[in-house]
């Protein structure tokens, strides 16, 4: 059966975008990420209030992650992968976020979501791709007969990992282990690596 890799972006190939913007804002509710509210929607709807609050438009979000790097080790990984595999990136993230951050990674496919703006650069609100979309992209991949392989770091992720025929947390914070401990871990990329071939090996049986 061929197999096809989905991951998760932030976290995994990039710092959390929302990290960033906190630090540089020094908004510190702005902190605030999947790893620690697991409803996505109850998130955003918190962020957009905040950003208006402190009337912050998407331009000045752009130019936060306009500095935001890979992490360290994270493309050579990503090259590695895609040198010997099919992946798809599948994000909770925006396009109007990911640009930037899609060139630094040499441009790999990448499912996200929609941001809702202004002329005024305001960001309004957000259109999801669809509900659920990471359980319904590896869903999807599934019913077109390939293996899903999966990793992510956080809540947002664990539909998609349940829902993979195997499925890793990279980095994840201490409350997601002890949450769903019967997910295998790995914190370093060559340990995710070493994982990954492990899974693709039990692909070709």
């Amino acid at each position: 059966m061929q197999h096809m890799l989905c991951s998760d972006l932030e976290g995994v190939f990039v710092p959390e975008i929302w990290i960033n913007v906190a630090e540089k804002t020094g908004i510190e509710e702005l902190r605030l990420t999947t790893r620690d509210i697991s409803d996505y929607n109850v998130l955003m709807d918190k962020r957009l209030s905040i950003l208006d609050a402190h009337g912050l438009t998407l331009t000045d979000i752009q130019a936060v992650i306009a500095e935001i790097e890979p992490l360290p080790g994270a493309l050579e990984f990503l090259d590695a992968i895609r040198a010997e595999h099919q992946i798809i990136i599948v994000s909770d993230t925006f396009l109007e976020f990911a640009g930037p951050l899609m060139e630094k990674l040499r441009r790999p496919t990448l499912f996200c979501n929609c941001l809702q703006v202004a002329d005024t650069g305001r960001i309004t609100g957000y259109e999801l791709r669809q509900e659920n979309g990471k359980k319904k992209t590896t869903r999807a991949l599934q019913d077109l007969n390939y293996r899903v392989i999966a990793f992510g770091d956080s809540y947002n992720d664990i539909s998609m990992l349940q829902t993979a025929d195997n499925a890793f947390l990279f980095r994840p914070p201490e409350n997601v282990v002890r949450e769903f401990p019967q997910i295998a871990v790995a914190y370093e990329y060559d340990e995710l690596a070493a994982l990954i071939r492990q899974a693709v090996s039990s692909c070709h049986y």
